[in-house]
């Protein structure tokens, strides 16, 4: 467990700080490997029973406690394949900047940042661990963006700064108020009843306090306005990390803290919650609907995606942290995918506008047309696919929520959530006639070169990854599903 987060942090702070100078026929490789290693080192962590249990600050209370469980193995493993997919992005794009090796060490001290914040046992660790990531992302956003409009993305980094450094101020008052009231910063002593305990004014103060916080990151409507300015402008690997990664450190906070620490508290949010993520995936949706620049579009879908995780998460029922944990894993995969093709038609035609007629990529480039279309059919949650499931049992879970919730403003939020998937459905078929249909030919037209190489290997193992998910969605439900039952039955 040590080395797993060791080594990813101290390969990239040396990377930005010692080994910023070092030649990217150097930088590249030793990311890769370190990439690579730590991907092998979360599968064994995973497989074995690998803990960290020592005291940090005594004086406070707090623990350098690390392990995992059922909910955090499935976001582990997805970290450590996405710093695979990243590093080995480099081997196809390096954006300009600053140097190779700092933009590499971003990488990797993101990863490790978010391996450690789901690993964290300890509240005020996960905490720290959460913070960390944000600096080097704020640096790929700011620094490595896009070229062509420096201002737009010093904005959008300024933006991202300046919304989540206000929602971990407000989750550190809600993690405060917690230990402080609890007299424990142990999230297993916590969700075992310690957090349960407080009374009920407590609990909310928490709950509300933490629910703003975390809303930030997920992101939940209102709060998402941070999030299309910084895909649109991000490297290709900074927007894989940010959909897969760093969003989904958001939606764990919150199982892991107001659902499992304060289940009263949250069950009184839990309404609000839901209808502002049922809000969300309709309001996503229109979005996509008209968004023009394709990169900017997958962003605002990925704001309808998260809603169906809030949406699940606020039903309070064990299908609903199910559907919330496997959407996560899902809506990861697809929009690396998704990110790495959009920002790979981007670097050949030098914009994603779909508003500019281009030939059909299905003529040009079959192999990126296929990748597309996948794309595109698992984000409007096609059967067979990954996306599917998570919709499905969102809104399943929406329909018949738990006892505690108001089953009318549930059942209302589930009829919003597919009428969102309608949506879905049509901004797909929107950008697959734009882009993969496209103009007839034109023989004095230019070729889209097609994906070759280790952008072809890229984008052809996450294809899979999306097939296999929805084919055998149990891969990722079993392992949750003891957690999760052990999660409810406390409650």
């Amino acid at each position: 467990m040590s080395l797993l987060l060791a080594l990813p942090g101290v390969v990239g702070l040396w990377l930005v700080s010692g080994g910023r100078g070092l030649p990217l026929r150097v930088a590249r490789p030793l990311t890769a490997v370190t990439a690579g290693l730590a991907l092998v080192l979360a599968v064994a962590v995973a497989l074995g029973d690998s803990t960290v249990d020592r005291a940090w600050l005594p004086e406070l209370g707090v623990r350098w406690s690390l392990g995992l469980d059922g909910i955090s193995v499935p976001l582990v493993l997805l970290t450590a394949l996405m710093g695979v997919v990243v590093a080995a992005h480099a081997w196809v794009e390096v954006p300009a900047g600053g140097t190779p090796a700092t933009f590499l060490g971003c990488l990797l001290l993101v990863e490790a940042g978010a391996l450690a914040t789901f690993a964290a046992r300890d509240a005020v660790l996960f905490l720290v661990a959460f913070e960390v990531v944000l600096v080097p992302m704020w640096v790929l956003v700011g620094r490595y963006g896009d070229a062509k409009h420096p201002r737009a993305r010093t904005e959008a980094a300024q933006r991202f700064v300046l919304y989540t450094a206000v929602g971990s101020t407000t989750m550190l008052v809600g993690i405060l108020l917690l230990v402080a009231s609890a007299g424990t910063a142990d999230l297993r002593e916590l969700a075992g009843g310690a957090g349960a305990a407080l009374a009920p004014g407590t609990q909310l103060a928490v709950a509300v306090l933490l629910v703003l916080g975390l809303a930030v990151k997920v992101p939940v409507l209102p709060f998402h306005t941070w999030l299309p300015p910084a895909h649109t402008t991000a490297p290709t690997a900074g927007s894989v990390l940010l959909a897969a990664v760093l969003l989904k450190m958001g939606t764990y906070g919150l199982v892991r803290l107001p659902v499992a620490t304060v289940p009263d508290g949250f069950g009184r949010l839990a309404p609000v919650l839901a209808v502002a993520g049922a809000l969300g995936i309709v309001w996503g949706g229109l979005v996509c609907l008209v968004e023009r620049d394709l990169k900017r579009l997958v962003a605002y879908s990925s704001v309808a995606h998260m809603g169906f995780v809030v949406l699940a998460l606020a039903s309070g029922s064990e299908t609903g942290l199910q559907a919330a944990l496997y959407a996560n894993v899902a809506h990861g995969v697809v929009s690396a995918l998704l990110f790495v093709l959009v920002g790979g038609l981007k670097q050949r035609w030098g914009d994603v506008d779909l508003a500019v007629r281009r030939p059909a990529l299905r003529e040009t480039s079959p192999r990126l047309g296929f990748v597309l279309v996948l794309g595109l059919a698992a984000s409007l949650g096609l059967p067979g696919l990954a996306g599917f499931w998570g919709e499905l049992l969102a809104v399943y879970s929406a329909w018949a929520p738990a006892g505690d919730r108001p089953r009318a403003v549930f059942v209302a939020c589930a009829v919003v959530a597919a009428v969102g998937a309608a949506l879905a459905a049509a901004y797909a078929l929107r950008v697959a006639g734009i882009v993969w249909v496209g103009d007839r030919p034109d023989p004095e037209a230019a070729r889209t070169p097609d994906t070759v190489g280790v952008e072809r290997w890229v984008l052809g193992g996450l294809a899979a990854l999306v097939v296999v998910l929805g084919v055998a969605p149990m891969l990722v439900l079993s392992v949750t599903a003891d957690a999760v039952a052990a999660l409810r039955g406390v409650r």
